[in-house]
């Protein structure tokens, strides 16, 4: 468990040993993504959707981390972001969470905007 000041996460740690040793984290998390939970499923029905519905999410819902020269690295998926202006006078955060056939959507915006809060104490911004 991962815990912020606002959710609970269940994180699940994956391990495992590589076929090819030429394979870096950075081809790892191009194969990996988009996650479903960011990218729905069927992938290519879903990612166009969401293209169509969103347009671009920016650094939303993208792989971010680093790869060093080895081939080693990091990558997490950013489901709670925000990008600062220039001038740091504004931001555009995002943040969302999965839903399914079975979701209420009531329930699915109070998860969300527990999830934003996050982001917004990370921004300064009060509540």
């Amino acid at each position: 468990m991962n815990r912020t000041a606002a959710v609970w996460h269940l994180c699940t740690a994956i391990t495992g040993r590589l076929r090819n040793i030429s394979t870096t984290a950075i081809d790892l998390a191009l194969a990996l993504h988009p996650t479903p939970a960011v990218g729905g499923v069927p992938t290519k029905a879903a990612t166009e959707l969401i293209a169509e519905l969103e347009g671009d999410r920016g650094f939303y819902a993208g792989a971010v981390g680093w790869c060093d020269g080895r081939g080693d690295g990091h990558w997490v998926v950013s489901i709670r972001c925000a990008q600062l202006s220039a001038d740091r006078r504004a931001a555009l955060a995002h943040a969302g969470g999965g839903i399914v056939a079975e979701s209420d959507p009531d329930d699915e915006l109070e998860e969300t905007t527990t999830k934003f809060a996050t982001i917004l104490t990370a921004l300064g911004v009060e509540q």
